[in-house]
Protein backbone atom coordinates (compact mmCIF):
# COMPACT_ATOMS: atom_id res chain seq x y z
CA UNK A 1 0.00 0.00 0.00
CA UNK A 2 1.40 3.38 -1.01
CA UNK A 3 0.87 5.91 1.81
CA UNK A 4 1.63 9.65 1.88
CA UNK A 5 1.88 11.97 4.87
CA UNK A 6 0.53 15.51 4.77
CA UNK A 7 1.30 18.06 7.47
CA UNK A 8 1.36 21.82 7.91
CA UNK A 9 4.13 24.28 8.59
CA UNK A 10 3.03 24.51 12.24
CA UNK A 11 5.32 21.50 12.61
CA UNK A 12 8.32 23.69 11.81
CA UNK A 13 8.72 22.04 8.40
CA UNK A 14 8.28 24.53 5.57
CA UNK A 15 9.30 22.39 2.62
CA UNK A 16 9.80 18.65 2.28
CA UNK A 17 12.66 16.83 0.60
CA UNK A 18 11.04 13.46 1.40
CA UNK A 19 9.10 11.99 -1.50
CA UNK A 20 5.96 10.96 0.38
CA UNK A 21 5.79 13.96 2.75
CA UNK A 22 3.77 17.01 1.68
CA UNK A 23 3.57 20.32 3.57
CA UNK A 24 0.80 22.93 3.62
CA UNK A 25 2.01 26.46 4.37
CA UNK A 26 -0.04 27.88 7.24
CA UNK A 27 -1.59 31.27 6.44
CA UNK A 28 -1.18 34.37 8.58
CA UNK A 29 -1.67 38.10 8.10
CA UNK A 30 0.69 41.00 8.67
CA UNK A 31 -1.17 44.32 8.70
CA UNK A 32 -4.00 42.64 6.83
CA UNK A 33 -1.84 41.17 4.04
CA UNK A 34 -2.00 37.38 3.76
CA UNK A 35 1.16 35.28 3.68
CA UNK A 36 1.78 31.55 3.50
CA UNK A 37 4.70 30.14 5.45
CA UNK A 38 7.44 28.85 3.18
CA UNK A 39 5.66 30.19 0.09
CA UNK A 40 5.67 33.98 -0.21
CA UNK A 41 7.69 35.12 2.80
CA UNK A 42 11.04 33.96 4.19
CA UNK A 43 12.25 33.88 7.79
CA UNK A 44 14.51 36.91 7.44
CA UNK A 45 11.74 39.12 6.10
CA UNK A 46 9.27 37.85 8.70
CA UNK A 47 11.53 38.59 11.66
CA UNK A 48 12.73 41.91 10.23
CA UNK A 49 9.10 43.05 10.19
CA UNK A 50 8.49 41.64 13.66
CA UNK A 51 11.52 43.34 15.18
CA UNK A 52 11.43 46.69 13.40
CA UNK A 53 7.80 47.57 12.69
CA UNK A 54 4.69 48.02 14.81
CA UNK A 55 2.82 45.53 12.65
CA UNK A 56 -0.29 43.53 13.44
CA UNK A 57 0.04 39.72 13.25
CA UNK A 58 -2.97 37.42 12.90
CA UNK A 59 -2.99 33.65 12.41
CA UNK A 60 -5.44 31.49 10.50
CA UNK A 61 -5.82 27.97 9.09
CA UNK A 62 -5.56 26.59 5.55
CA UNK A 63 -8.61 26.85 3.32
CA UNK A 64 -10.44 23.57 2.80
CA UNK A 65 -10.32 24.22 -0.94
CA UNK A 66 -6.50 24.13 -0.86
CA UNK A 67 -6.47 21.05 1.38
CA UNK A 68 -8.92 19.22 -0.88
CA UNK A 69 -6.94 20.15 -3.99
CA UNK A 70 -3.73 18.79 -2.45
CA UNK A 71 -5.39 15.56 -1.33
CA UNK A 72 -6.91 14.98 -4.76
CA UNK A 73 -3.53 15.43 -6.46
CA UNK A 74 -1.76 13.12 -4.00
CA UNK A 75 -4.40 10.40 -4.35
CA UNK A 76 -3.64 10.19 -8.05
CA UNK A 77 -0.38 8.48 -7.05
CA UNK A 78 -1.01 7.19 -3.51
CA UNK A 79 -3.55 4.80 -2.00
CA UNK A 80 -3.99 6.66 1.28
CA UNK A 81 -3.02 9.84 3.13
CA UNK A 82 -2.26 10.40 6.81
CA UNK A 83 -2.87 14.09 7.51
CA UNK A 84 -1.05 15.29 10.64
CA UNK A 85 -2.55 18.71 11.31
CA UNK A 86 -1.75 21.24 14.01
CA UNK A 87 -3.06 20.24 17.45
CA UNK A 88 -6.82 20.51 17.92
CA UNK A 89 -6.06 22.46 21.11
CA UNK A 90 -4.41 25.30 19.20
CA UNK A 91 -6.18 25.51 15.86
CA UNK A 92 -9.45 24.70 14.12
CA UNK A 93 -7.40 23.10 11.34
CA UNK A 94 -7.73 19.60 12.80
CA UNK A 95 -11.52 19.73 13.12
CA UNK A 96 -11.94 21.04 9.59
CA UNK A 97 -9.67 18.47 7.95
CA UNK A 98 -11.12 15.63 10.04
CA UNK A 99 -14.67 16.56 8.99
CA UNK A 100 -13.63 16.82 5.33
CA UNK A 101 -11.94 13.41 5.43
CA UNK A 102 -14.96 11.85 7.13
CA UNK A 103 -17.41 13.32 4.63
CA UNK A 104 -15.58 12.79 1.35
CA UNK A 105 -12.48 10.63 1.82
CA UNK A 106 -13.39 7.70 4.06
CA UNK A 107 -10.81 4.94 3.76
CA UNK A 108 -8.52 7.27 1.82
CA UNK A 109 -7.56 10.10 4.19
CA UNK A 110 -6.89 9.57 7.91
CA UNK A 111 -6.61 12.53 10.32
CA UNK A 112 -5.32 11.51 13.78
CA UNK A 113 -5.83 13.85 16.75
CA UNK A 114 -2.26 13.79 18.04
CA UNK A 115 -2.36 16.79 20.46
CA UNK A 116 1.00 18.10 19.27
CA UNK A 117 2.62 21.16 17.71
CA UNK A 118 6.07 22.27 16.55
CA UNK A 119 8.84 19.85 17.59
CA UNK A 120 6.43 17.30 19.05
CA UNK A 121 4.26 17.41 15.92
CA UNK A 122 7.42 16.76 13.94
CA UNK A 123 7.99 13.70 16.11
CA UNK A 124 4.58 12.35 15.09
CA UNK A 125 5.51 12.91 11.44
CA UNK A 126 8.82 11.09 11.83
CA UNK A 127 7.04 8.16 13.52
CA UNK A 128 4.45 7.97 10.73
CA UNK A 129 7.12 7.95 8.01
CA UNK A 130 9.10 5.21 9.78
CA UNK A 131 5.99 3.09 10.31
CA UNK A 132 5.08 3.44 6.63
CA UNK A 133 8.51 2.09 5.73
CA UNK A 134 7.96 -0.82 8.12
CA UNK A 135 4.69 -1.76 6.43
CA UNK A 136 2.07 -0.60 8.92
CA UNK A 137 -1.44 0.28 7.74
CA UNK A 138 -2.87 3.83 8.00
CA UNK A 139 -5.12 2.78 10.88
CA UNK A 140 -2.24 1.20 12.81
CA UNK A 141 -0.16 4.34 12.32
CA UNK A 142 -2.98 6.64 13.41
CA UNK A 143 -3.68 4.47 16.46
CA UNK A 144 -0.03 4.76 17.51
CA UNK A 145 0.05 8.53 16.96
CA UNK A 146 -3.17 9.08 18.92
CA UNK A 147 -2.30 6.67 21.74
CA UNK A 148 1.11 8.30 22.30
CA UNK A 149 0.09 11.88 21.50
CA UNK A 150 -0.20 12.99 25.11
CA UNK A 151 3.24 11.53 25.90
CA UNK A 152 4.85 14.81 24.93
CA UNK A 153 5.84 18.06 26.57
CA UNK A 154 7.00 21.51 25.44
CA UNK A 155 8.34 24.49 27.42
CA UNK A 156 8.80 27.90 25.77
CA UNK A 157 10.53 30.99 27.13
CA UNK A 158 9.26 34.27 25.71
CA UNK A 159 11.48 37.35 25.50
CA UNK A 160 8.68 39.93 25.45
CA UNK A 161 5.05 40.11 26.56
CA UNK A 162 4.18 42.38 23.63
CA UNK A 163 2.91 39.66 21.31
CA UNK A 164 1.09 37.71 24.03
CA UNK A 165 -0.71 40.97 24.84
CA UNK A 166 -1.70 41.46 21.19
CA UNK A 167 -3.03 37.90 21.10
CA UNK A 168 -5.11 38.50 24.23
CA UNK A 169 -3.19 35.99 26.37
CA UNK A 170 -2.15 38.68 28.88
CA UNK A 171 -3.89 41.94 29.75
CA UNK A 172 -2.32 45.28 28.71
CA UNK A 173 -1.75 46.23 32.37
CA UNK A 174 -0.06 42.89 33.14
CA UNK A 175 2.09 43.23 30.03
CA UNK A 176 3.15 46.77 30.97
CA UNK A 177 4.08 45.69 34.50
CA UNK A 178 5.88 42.64 33.17
CA UNK A 179 7.96 44.70 30.75
CA UNK A 180 8.81 47.15 33.54
CA UNK A 181 10.00 44.33 35.81
CA UNK A 182 11.67 42.52 32.89
CA UNK A 183 9.60 39.40 33.51
CA UNK A 184 10.25 36.49 31.15
CA UNK A 185 7.23 34.18 30.94
CA UNK A 186 7.84 30.47 30.54
CA UNK A 187 4.92 28.73 28.84
CA UNK A 188 4.07 25.06 28.48
CA UNK A 189 2.21 22.93 25.97
CA UNK A 190 0.72 19.78 27.47
CA UNK A 191 -1.95 18.01 25.48
CA UNK A 192 -1.74 20.54 22.68
CA UNK A 193 -2.79 23.59 24.72
CA UNK A 194 -0.65 26.64 25.48
CA UNK A 195 -0.65 27.60 29.17
CA UNK A 196 1.47 29.54 31.65
CA UNK A 197 4.18 27.60 33.48
CA UNK A 198 6.28 30.13 35.42
CA UNK A 199 7.16 33.81 35.44
CA UNK A 200 10.82 34.54 36.06
CA UNK A 201 13.12 37.53 35.92
CA UNK A 202 16.00 37.54 33.42
CA UNK A 203 16.77 35.48 30.35
CA UNK A 204 19.32 33.38 32.21
CA UNK A 205 16.79 32.22 34.79
CA UNK A 206 14.28 31.51 32.02
CA UNK A 207 16.77 29.23 30.26
CA UNK A 208 17.50 27.36 33.49
CA UNK A 209 13.75 26.97 34.03
CA UNK A 210 13.36 25.45 30.56
CA UNK A 211 16.20 23.03 31.14
CA UNK A 212 15.05 21.93 34.59
CA UNK A 213 11.44 21.48 33.46
CA UNK A 214 12.39 19.30 30.50
CA UNK A 215 14.87 17.20 32.47
CA UNK A 216 12.28 16.66 35.20
CA UNK A 217 9.81 15.34 32.61
CA UNK A 218 12.44 13.09 31.04
CA UNK A 219 13.48 11.57 34.35
CA UNK A 220 9.98 11.20 35.83
CA UNK A 221 6.96 11.23 33.48
CA UNK A 222 8.83 9.75 30.54
CA UNK A 223 11.53 7.76 32.31
CA UNK A 224 10.47 4.44 30.76
CA UNK A 225 10.33 5.82 27.22
CA UNK A 226 13.72 7.51 27.68
CA UNK A 227 15.42 4.38 29.02
CA UNK A 228 13.95 2.27 26.20
CA UNK A 229 15.00 4.69 23.45
CA UNK A 230 11.42 5.70 22.65
CA UNK A 231 11.75 9.42 23.41
CA UNK A 232 12.62 12.09 20.88
CA UNK A 233 13.87 15.61 21.62
CA UNK A 234 13.75 18.93 19.82
CA UNK A 235 14.58 22.60 20.24
CA UNK A 236 12.90 25.40 18.33
CA UNK A 237 13.52 29.14 18.37
CA UNK A 238 12.17 32.33 16.88
CA UNK A 239 15.38 33.72 15.40
CA UNK A 240 17.76 33.00 18.29
CA UNK A 241 19.95 30.11 17.16
CA UNK A 242 22.72 31.02 19.62
CA UNK A 243 20.30 30.89 22.53
CA UNK A 244 18.94 27.56 21.27
CA UNK A 245 22.42 26.04 21.20
CA UNK A 246 23.12 27.43 24.68
CA UNK A 247 20.02 25.65 25.99
CA UNK A 248 21.11 22.50 24.16
CA UNK A 249 24.51 22.62 25.90
CA UNK A 250 22.86 23.13 29.31
CA UNK A 251 20.70 20.03 28.80
CA UNK A 252 23.55 17.90 27.48
CA UNK A 253 25.66 18.84 30.49
CA UNK A 254 23.09 17.08 32.69
CA UNK A 255 22.09 14.33 30.26
CA UNK A 256 25.16 13.79 28.04
CA UNK A 257 23.75 10.73 26.24
CA UNK A 258 20.67 12.58 25.02
CA UNK A 259 20.53 13.35 21.28
CA UNK A 260 18.35 16.06 19.77
CA UNK A 261 16.41 15.02 16.70
CA UNK A 262 15.83 18.60 15.52
CA UNK A 263 17.07 22.12 16.29
CA UNK A 264 15.19 24.53 14.06
CA UNK A 265 13.00 27.60 13.78
CA UNK A 266 9.62 27.82 15.43
CA UNK A 267 6.98 28.11 12.76
CA UNK A 268 5.91 31.63 11.83
CA UNK A 269 2.45 30.66 13.04
CA UNK A 270 3.73 30.10 16.59
CA UNK A 271 6.14 33.05 16.41
CA UNK A 272 3.18 35.36 15.71
CA UNK A 273 2.16 34.67 19.32
CA UNK A 274 5.57 34.44 21.02
CA UNK A 275 7.44 37.21 19.23
CA UNK A 276 11.16 37.04 18.37
CA UNK A 277 13.87 35.43 20.52
CA UNK A 278 11.61 32.77 22.00
CA UNK A 279 13.14 29.34 22.67
CA UNK A 280 11.22 26.12 23.09
CA UNK A 281 12.34 22.65 24.18
CA UNK A 282 10.29 19.50 23.81
CA UNK A 283 10.29 15.75 24.28
CA UNK A 284 7.88 13.25 22.75
CA UNK A 285 7.31 9.51 22.47
CA UNK A 286 8.39 8.10 19.11
CA UNK A 287 8.06 4.85 17.21
CA UNK A 288 11.16 2.76 17.78
CA UNK A 289 12.19 0.65 14.83
CA UNK A 290 13.36 -2.88 15.46
CA UNK A 291 16.42 -2.66 13.22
Amino acid sequence: MKIAVVTDSGSGIEKSDIGNLFVIGMPFRIDGCEYFEGVNIDKRTFFDIMRNKEASFQTSQPSLYNVKELWDNILKEYDAIIHIALSSGLSASYKQTYALALDEYQGKVFVPDHHRVSVTQRGAIDSALSMIEDGYSPKEICDFIENTGLNSSIYIMVDTLKFLKKGGRVTPSAAALGELLRIKPVLQIQGGRLDAYKKVISTGVAKKTLVNALINDITTRFKTQYEEGRLGFGIAHSDDIEGAHEVEAMILKKLPKLKFNHIDYLSNLISCHTGPDAIGVGCYEIYKRNN
